[in-house]
């Protein structure tokens, strides 16, 4: 989260800038505890720190990660170092450490039970490691100045220690995409300079209770992912420093709270996912600061004519799936910094009049309307005035929408991400879709496009390299229906560079071009009727992972070049005409029979130890001389032959 990196950077920036003027002026005494303590520590590993070695280097203050003032320890920053082993209770020897990052190592066990007693500790940063077991039950003690506690994705299960109040001097706790189950402890809610909490990805469980309301200093608030249920408690009122809150993926029912609603300082809302109900009555006239909010996917009731209208601020709008018919009506026209709206499922209709109205939005870049507008026709230029010069994700699919590839779409020259599959678009596919050099991932897939694959696609600068800028993410996750599943999306970088163009009506060649697509990691040409060979030069496609070629109608052999593509996890070339001999080195050792069904010339040498992958009809062509027949009896009398020559030969 921005909040929480800003923050947690904060902290540290200002221990390295204080850390020799601050801390040297406090009278520490220098104490033999702190070698040992080290020398300790990593004898429990299992990997060693280079220049850790006290026979070599006594001044442990000059290890890496070590920072010391008057010889004793007060940092030891080893975060993604690689380390593997567990903690040795000799680390809470270290009485005088101020920061402890072991962050984004292996690690795993259970953690020391006084760990968490060490005196002037401030910050203790263990995240992402394997850690496991419960939580010591004493936590802090009444001098703890503890501020900083990041335990977030580990393997730490049973019930959040009781007596987290006792850290009084927390601002900041992270506790998420662990296994801890039950509902937040109540001391939680006695940390009054608590400004950050984040339990998401747990297994917590309950009503959110109204303690929460006493976290009056709170910025963000993070409770997504778990099994909450029961309604919204009418706590934000008290919560004026709220910028933060999700509570998405719970089970949480009834309608949303009064003060939520009418929050002076919330900026961002989640609450996808769960089984809210009544209307969307936001105070956009209060709510002067809200940028995002995210409602998809419960029962509740589209905005009503106007409600939005106040809502200036808002860059991100997810409305999705909410089981109501809703409407694009005019006052999305206020919405003038709107950058990210999703109305996916939301029983849309007139597709002309809302991209009319949607592109008066300049700073929109990402639009998501799949599953919408059910056999409309799709709007070309000279019905309506429609242009979106700063679009970059589009998603109409599975709409069953008519008509031709639309025209307008060009001029959205910074498209990054374009889905229209699963409707009943037809035509050809226009050249000027190659022009779009920043296209990362198309999907065209399970429409009646006709006519050639256009020869431009193998010119979109994006997918000649595999190291380029993409859009930043969302801050949450869009629904995105595409090659017939529902994915989540947060961020265009979440989909491999893909080009699917399968299940259409297709014909004319694979261009050696697209050899030139060094970046594409999935392509997709399935079920159409494309012919002419299968291109060597597709060895160019160097980060290819998926290639699909099946049930059209190409020709030739399958090149032996394709055996340099390292990364392909998944080759079908099934139901064409293919013949000769099947690769049998590289990635090809791993395809199964399926691979290559289907096509009368092919086969494997039986010298390869594979079977042969067509039926013995098929193997038993006039061109497939070089298959070995070993059953028969010209086969025999030919080895008998050359046996007993070479034989002569030798005594010669």
């Amino acid at each position: 989260m921005g909040f929480h990196s800003l923050f947690l950077s904060t902290i540290l920036i200002s221990y390295v800038s204080l850390g020799t003027s601050t801390l040297e002026s406090q009278n520490f005494t220098s104490s033999p505890n702190d070698l040992k303590a080290l020398t300790g520590f990593s004898s429990c590993l299992k990997s060693a720190i280079p220049d850790w070695n006290s026979s070599a280097s006594p001044d442990y203050c000059t290890w890496s990660g070590v920072t010391c003032v008057e010889t004793r320890v007060v940092f030891l920053e080893l975060g993604n170092t690689k380390l593997t082993g567990k903690i040795c209770e000799s680390l809470a020897s270290l009485d005088q450490i101020r920061v402890l990052n072991l962050s984004h190592n292996f690690f795993s066990g259970s953690l020391p039970d006084n760990l968490f007693h060490l005196q002037n500790l401030e910050v203790m940063d263990l995240s992402n490691n394997y850690f496991e077991g419960s939580i010591n039950t004493v936590v802090c003690s009444s001098f703890s100045l503890l501020r900083v506690v990041k335990l977030s994705y580990n393997s730490f299960s049973s019930k959040i220690p009781g007596n987290m109040g006792n850290c009084s001097s927390l601002q900041h706790l992270s506790l998420d995409g662990n296994d801890f189950s039950g509902n937040l402890p109540e001391s939680i809610f006695q940390l009054q300079n608590l400004k950050e909490l984040y339990v998401q990805d747990n297994k917590l469980s309950g009503q959110l209770s109204k303690g929460v309301g006493k976290l009056s200093n709170l910025v963000e608030l993070d409770i997504s992912y778990n099994e909450f249920s029961g309604i919204l408690p009418n706590i934000f009122g008290s919560l004026t420093r709220l910028k933060f809150f999700s509570a998405e993926s719970n089970r949480f029912t009834g309608q949303l709270p009064t003060s939520l609603v009418n929050s002076l300082s919330l900026e961002i809302l989640i609450l996808r996912n769960n089984s809210l109900n009544g209307s969307i009555n936001l105070n956009c006239s209060a709510m002067k600061s809200l940028t995002s909010i995210s409602l998809a996917s419960n029962q509740l009731l589209c905005p009503s004519h106007g409600s939005l209208s106040n809502c200036s601020r808002l860059e991100a709008i997810n409305l999705a799936h909410i089981n109501s018919k809703c409407e694009i009506s005019d006052d999305f026209k206020n919405l003038k910094f709107l950058t990210q709206l999703s109305l996916s499922n939301s029983s849309l209709h007139n597709l002309s009049t809302s991209l009319q109205l949607l592109s008066h939005l300049r700073n929109l870049s990402t639009l998501v309307l799949t599953n919408n507008f059910h056999n409309e026709e799709m709007p070309q230029p000279q019905d309506q005035n429609i242009e979106f010069t700063n679009l970059k994700v589009f998603v109409l699919g599975n709409s069953q929408i008519k008509g031709s590839f639309p025209k307008w779409l060009s001029g959205c020259k910074k498209l990054q991400m374009l889905d229209l599959s699963w409707n009943h678009l037809s035509g050809s596919i226009p050249s000027w879709i190659g022009k779009f050099n920043n296209l990362y991932y198309l999907d065209l897939s399970n429409n009646s496009f006709t006519g050639y694959i256009p020869q431009s696609l193998a010119m979109v600068l994006s997918l000649q390299f595999s190291n380029f800028s993409l859009q930043e993410g969302t801050h949450f996750a869009f629904p995105i229906l595409t090659s017939g599943k529902v994915y989540l999306y947060k961020k265009v970088s979440s989909f491999r560079p893909s080009l699917l163009l399968s299940y259409n009506k297709l014909e004319g060649p694979i261009w050696p071009g697209f050899g030139n697509l060094k970046g594409l990691h999935v392509m997709d040409l399935k079920h159409n009727s494309l012919s002419g060979p299968i291109p060597w030069q597709l060895l160019g496609m160097t980060m290819l992972e998926i290639l699909d070629l099946s049930h059209n109608k190409l020709s030739g052999e399958i090149p032996q070049s394709l055996i340099q593509l390292s990364f392909l996890s998944s080759f079908d070339a099934s139901y064409n005409q293919l013949h000769g001999e099947i690769p049998t080195k590289g990635q090809f050792l791993t395809f199964p029979p399926t691979s290559f069904e289907g096509n009368r010339g092919l086969y494997r040498p039986s010298s390869s130890g594979f079977m042969p992958s067509l039926p013995d009809e098929t193997r038993a062509q006039p061109h497939h001389k070089k298959l070995e027949i070993i059953n028969d009896f010209p086969f025999w009398f030919g080895a008998l032959a050359g046996f007993l020559i070479t034989i002569a030969m030798c005594f010669v």
